[in-house]
């Protein structure tokens, strides 16, 4: 795409990308190919960590435009519109171009009260509010340790994720850049926003009860299959489908992290009935909820077994 048409993203709203929380995991890992449908001009309340494999093209942030290519990284801050656009040849399909980190920054620096280490990230998620690109060592090192975020699990994952943060929080001067101006404002579609907003707020506030769509469509003026097209247009997801995968999510963790029975963790998560409740979970993880409890604990069990402590005490 030549950067003339990629000024166009500066005037264009950005469309949202609603991200859904990891069960087993404090930040979101995944890796995608190119062309991708969520490979577009987007935002989020989430920071993102970006890296390109191979290929190249031109990155967006805010108001920056520059060139990308294989070994590139990013920190994208919070609602900062972004979008790498790749030079490809008619036809042309790169295969796990992407690997993208997401996670919720306030959330963790809430965690400063326990855990006053953590306010050192301070600094650098400000900065990474106008996108941070990295080069050289740093940008090797970090991509190395996203690589091996990938594959770990549990509390390994976590020590890998600080370790790359720390790496870019101490990387040298001349590794990093600030992308968008310090004066840039992002083109968000105000009334879109604050629609989607209170949509949230009421799918949120509602999720283990009666949730209908009819409600929040006319809250919000609108009629059924116009909010539904308009949500549907603006977050990729449908109202509906977005209810089900956070009841899933919402049940997943409490089938790791509680012993409660499948069938009240079905009620507490909002289902009337368990079998619409093992439907839809089979629907969204390809699983039963019993066989992703019982596979989730067989895991953690065969990572103990390959990793034992240090301080264990054989006999």
């Amino acid at each position: 795409m030549p950067v003339s048409r990629a000024t166009l993203f500066e005037h264009r709203p950005a469309e949202l990308e609603v991200i859904l929380p990891e069960p087993e995991h404090c930040l979101r890992w995944f890796e995608h190919d190119y062309p991708y449908a969520l490979a577009r001009w987007n935002h989020h309340p989430e920071f993102e960590i970006h890296l390109i494999r191979h290929g190249s093209g031109k990155l967006v942030a805010g108001d920056y435009i520059g060139a990308f290519s294989a070994g590139h990284v990013a920190l994208i801050g919070p609602d900062l519109p972004h979008d790498w656009i790749g030079d490809l040849a008619p036809g042309e399909y790169l295969t796990g171009r992407d690997v993208v980190l997401q996670f919720d920054g306030a959330a963790l620096l809430a965690l400063r009260k326990t855990l006053p280490e953590l306010g050192d990230l301070q600094q650098l998620f400000e900065r990474a509010r106008r996108g941070l690109a990295f080069s050289a060592g740093t940008a090797t090192q970090a991509a190395q340790l996203m690589e091996a975020i990938g594959t770990a699990r549990g509390l390994q994952r976590l020590i890998l994720f600080l370790q790359l943060l720390d790496t870019l929080k101490n990387a040298p001067p001349p590794h990093v850049k600030a992308l968008a101006s310090a004066c840039y404002a992002p083109t968000l579609d105000a009334r879109s926003a604050e629609r989607i907003s209170k949509a949230f707020d009421y799918l949120m506030r509602e999720l283990t009860g009666d949730v209908r769509l009819s409600v929040i469509a006319q809250q919000l003026n609108m009629s059924e299959p116009g909010f539904s097209r308009f949500f549907k247009r603006n977050t990729g997801h449908g109202f509906i489908d977005l209810m089900r995968k956070f009841r899933v999510q919402r049940a997943c963790r409490l089938l790791l992290q509680s012993d409660m029975s499948v069938a009240d963790i079905c009620f507490e998560v909002g289902y009337a009935n368990l079998s619409n409740f093992n439907r839809h979970f089979r629907i969204e993880m390809n699983r039963t909820p019993s066989e992703y409890r019982r596979e989730t604990a067989m895991h953690a069990l065969d990572r103990n077994v390959d990793h034992p402590s240090p301080y264990a005490i054989g006999h």
